[in-house]
């Protein structure tokens, strides 16, 4: 008896403290800012950088040579000489606007200057904002359902979508993208453009029918809120929520003073979907700790404002409250966007650096904090930022300097014909940098799901290039369908619409479209800045097996039947791989050719094969 009444004494004791969170007390105290907190190099203004020399003067073509190159030099490496014009020429094209190039740009770019043409026509198509706003999304976790159990649609989700293409395609400036996604509202309030672009801030999972609708504010408060912090700054300010941060100067005082920024402008109804932010008139709410996170134990009260540990800048903090909104996020959108905010540059430029390189000169997209990665190349990073904010937070004119640089430039393999010398310096560069962080050669990538169809669509002519709108429903694998639950994937009735480009492919939080998910597309449950890169057996049973490539593959086959062999080879090798094949590959093709055609009904049938067999080559899924 003596030990029931002990147990029952343990668990009494143990509801009581995890009720109260541990704490004897509802007080609070905040950590002061000290001068060492704000040495960490990401905390530092940006300041005017000197460029170095090098000695490498023929390869270099822009001022990020001269970074690259000292890096270099300091650890006795040499860089890569030029990929040849069809790799180049693949490389950008993807890199740009995430489809393969045609074989008449690829024939006709043979000089700097016929690239340079090529770089503007490119970033002034409409397929650079459809591809550029792909990685955005993934940062902002697009999705047009509210995830969880029910995972409802959100009907009008995916003007958030076709904001961010416009925009970008627009180039908007960075600042002004930035100010529109956190105060579109409030900074234009007669523009509807300017409200649909504040959905990035509630763009993540929601759970409308939760019946404490006071616990769903708080979390989409906190959601909101360690988004901005991840997205624009890089700072993973989520951590301070419930505690401190443990390790950077961020104070859980700091996150619900941010916090209260979006307090006036998120309200909740229940079986409702959030469209975006609405301010309520004379917002009157008093904002606080939650101690422990705990939206149930309101603690000490906050004024809304931005973090201390950047320049001391809650000073800076300035809201103009008129009769429609408190000024709260303008404020927050000039100070993000000041030039004495360190971070949102920096940030930004690395996110642009990552994509074309595969790796962010800081490694950590998201975590420029204690935790993350130092730089790479920090000079490179600084002169870079500075150089964005004073050409006026241009994306585009940042990729035209990246991919023109000689950098970029270089071969990511060493040819069959390399000399030993050449061999000699690849051996170094392999041993010495072997994750090319140093960009002692362009490091080769794997495309995403979505280039991957993308591209096959492309080669194969059938690619539908109508922009914008509802999302559409391709058709699904049959033993997919027979899993899931009425109505979660309603096929589109128009059959042209099953070939749009794949970023206005629906997204289902709950279910994502089988060839984006076996290549790693993200759940959009929470930002992603950076896509894993996983070799799966069912990338390539996919691949190879799918009713889509195999319907594909078929496609194109019959794009190029009308030819002799030789040129049907030559054709298809050009459209999927980029180049014409080599004398061998195409003996080796004809005689595939041959035999097949020998053993099945139709002439289509070796070549619908040879199409899906190099649908499936590393050639094709990687970018050189």
């Amino acid at each position: 008896m003596l030990f029931f009444r002990v147990v029952g004494l343990c668990i009494i004791l143990v509801t009581v403290f995890a009720a109260t969170g541990g704490e004897q007390s509802n007080d609070y105290t905040e950590p002061p800012i000290s001068e060492d907190d704000r040495r960490h190099w990401s905390f530092h203004v940006i300041k005017q950088v000197d460029v170095p020399a090098t000695r490498f003067t023929q390869w270099q073509r822009n001022t990020i040579d001269n970074f690259v190159g000292d890096g270099l030099e300091r650890n006795a490496l040499e860089p890569q000489p030029g990929a040849s014009w069809p790799t180049l020429i693949r490389r950008l094209s993807f890199d740009l606007v995430g489809l393969p190039p045609t074989p008449a740009e690829i024939t006709s770019c043979v000089s700097d200057d016929a690239y340079d043409r090529l770089v503007d026509r490119l970033l002034n198509s409409k397929g650079y904002g459809e591809r550029w706003a792909q990685h955005w999304l993934d940062l902002a976790r697009f999705a047009e359902t509210d995830g969880f159990e029910h995972d409802k649609l959100r009907p009008d989700a995916w003007k958030y979508r076709d904001w961010v293409i416009e925009a970008l395609n627009a180039d908007m400036p960075y600042d002004e993208f930035l100010r529109r996604q956190i105060a579109g509202d409030e900074l234009y309030p007669a523009d509807e453009s300017a409200r649909i672009a504040t959905r990035f801030c509630l763009s993540g999972p929601d759970m409308p029918d939760i019946n404490l609708q006071e616990e769903r504010r708080h979390t989409l408060l906190n959601e909101t809120t360690s988004t901005v912090g991840e997205v624009v700054l890089g700072l993973q300010i989520g951590c301070a929520r419930c505690h401190d941060h443990k390790y950077d100067p961020i104070s859980q005082a700091d996150f619900y003073r941010l916090r209260a920024i979006f307090e006036p402008a998120i309200h909740v109804q229940k079986n409702k979907s959030l469209t975006g932010l609405h301010e309520k008139p004379q917002f009157a709410e008093v904002s606080r700790i939650m101690l422990r996170g705990d939206f149930r134990r309101p603690g000490p009260v906050v004024t809304a404002g931005v973090l201390r540990v950047i320049n001391n800048s809650q000073q800076m903090f300035s809201p103009l409250k008129n009769s429609h909104t408190a000024g709260r996020r303008t404020a927050l959108a000039a100070w993000l966007t000041s030039s004495d905010n360190p971070l949102t540059a920096r940030v930004i430029v690395n996110r642009v650096w990552q994509h074309h390189f595969g790796t962010g000169i800081v490694d950590t997209p998201s975590e420029f904090g204690i935790m993350g990665s130092e730089p790479s190349h920090d000079r490179l990073l600084d002169w870079l930022s500075k150089w964005f904010v004073d050409n006026g937070w241009s994306l585009k004119k940042l990729h035209r300097l990246i991919v023109a640089s000689g950098t970029y430039r270089q071969r990511s393999v060493l040819p069959s014909d390399a000399s030993e010398t050449e061999i000699n310096m690849w051996s170094i560069s392999r041993e010495t940098d072997p994750d090319a962080r140093l960009l002692s050669r362009y490091p080769r990538w794997r495309l995403e799901g979505e280039a991957v169809r993308d591209a096959m669509l492309f080669a194969a002519g059938v690619l539908n290039r109508k922009a914008g709108g509802p999302g559409v429903r391709p058709p699904l694998p049959k033993e997919l369908v027979s899993t899931l639950p009425k109505n979660q994937w309603k096929v589109t009735d128009d059959e042209q619409e099953h070939n749009r480009r794949s970023v206005y492919v629906f997204a289902r939080r709950n279910l994502r479209y089988p060839i984006f998910e076996v290549f790693d597309r993200p759940s959009a449950n929470s930002s992603c800045p950076d896509r894993d890169v996983s070799t799966t057996a069912p990338q390539s049973l996919h691949l190879l097996n799918s009713e889509f490539s195999a319907t594909t593959a078929r496609r194109l086959a019959e794009s190029v039947a009308d030819s002799t062999p030789d040129i049907q080879i030559q054709h298809v090798f050009e459209r999927i791989l980029g180049r014409r094949p080599s004398n061998q590959e195409s003996r080796d093709a004809q005689a595939f050719l041959i035999e097949s055609n020998r053993s099945a009904d139709g002439s289509l049938y070796g070549l619908s094969h040879l199409c899906l067999s190099l649908f499936n080559c590393n050639e094709f899924i990687f970018v050189e």
